[in-house]
């Protein structure tokens, strides 16, 4: 165990130098620091000062060590376009992206397997057959065309929900939440479902389609023969034996709920990462897309890391692969 820890920790970290690398690469061909940063009245002597003072005339490794110390210690630059450290910037937005995340991702989890198992259990009744059909709409239909959909019928038409920001929030510790109000739970609803939808379809269709597999091996028709009560063959002993290749894909699923949560946040301006990093495409804001792919590997590897390690719990024959 100790030793698929470290190989996985050392794998972990040369994905996040090979991330890194890419995300110094952006300030050196994406447009001049320098320019992005002065006026167009400077003075070329001022130019070069500021050339200097940023190291920019440093050989390439030199500058590269120095952005990875500096990253190390949470230094991500300044931002061209707000002029204000971009390590601030992501503290201000990020507990809106990881909340939209969290709600999501519990929402896609939960339902999605209650779901899967039940159609697998009942598949040939109409109710599990019409949620089959209706999985078809999260799986084909764009996630932007969901949320436009969703803001149609139940912000313009019914008037029931807000259809963009995060509502009314409140700060506990330097962190702002809106989860403790009922205007930002109101503010998540729309957001939330139509972040997780795909995710959800996904995971009932997968679990539905292992849980199929499990049902019909020798394993559960012997624990039948044996009178084993049927809600503890399904949950205890079909489910877990569905688990592991579910997981793979949550790891991956999950991962890809913080890292493109940019086109819902964009479609309902929810003050997040990702309406940000959109924002600095716009502006070529080189520091905030460079942080932003930062933190978007970092939270796949961290999610993938887990993932490995949640495996040789579930499956005990892992320990001695």
């Amino acid at each position: 165990m100790p030793a698929l820890i470290l190989k996985r920790l050392t794998e972990s970290i040369l994905v996040l130098l090979v991330v890194a690398l890419i995300a110094f690469l952006l300030f050196r061909f994406v447009g001049d620091p320098v320019s992005s940063m002065v006026g167009q009245d400077t003075s070329l002597s001022d130019r070069a000062a500021l050339r200097d003072a940023l190291g920019l005339d440093d050989p390439v490794l030199v500058q590269f060590g120095r952005f990875l110390a500096n990253v190390v210690q949470g230094d991500f630059g300044v931002s061209y376009r707000h002029r204000i450290p971009v390590a601030d910037l992501l503290a201000e937005r990020l507990p809106a992206t990881l909340e939209l995340a969290l709600v999501a991702t519990i929402l896609a989890i939960s339902v999605g397997i209650l779901l899967g198992v039940y159609t697998a259990i009942h598949r040939r009744k109409p109710l599990a057959q019409l949620i089959m059909t209706g999985s078809l709409i999260g799986v084909s239909l764009p996630t932007f065309l969901i949320g436009i959909l969703l803001i149609l019928v139940f912000g313009v038409w019914l008037r029931w929900l807000p259809t963009y920001g995060r509502g009314e929030v409140v700060d506990i510790a330097g962190w702002s939440t809106g989860l403790l109000t009922a205007s930002g739970w109101a503010s998540l609803v729309l957001p939330a479902f139509t972040l997780a939808l795909f995710q959800l379809t996904l995971f009932l269709r997968l679990v539905r389609a292992e849980m199929l597999d499990v049902l019909a091996t020798d394993y559960i028709r012997f624990c039948r023969a044996r009178g084993i009560p049927a809600k503890s063959l399904y949950f205890r002993h079909a489910l877990k034996n569905t688990l592991i290749p579910v997981i793979t894909v949550m790891g991956l699923q999950i991962g890809s709920i913080i890292a493109f949560s940019i086109i819902t946040e964009s479609v309902f301006q929810w003050p997040g990462v990702g309406l940000m990093f959109i924002q600095a495409i716009g502006d070529a804001d080189v520091p905030v897309m460079s942080a932003y792919l930062l933190m978007v590997a970092f939270v796949f590897v961290a999610v993938n890391l887990a993932v490995d390690l949640l495996y040789v719990q579930i499956d005990p024959r892992l320990r001695h692969a």
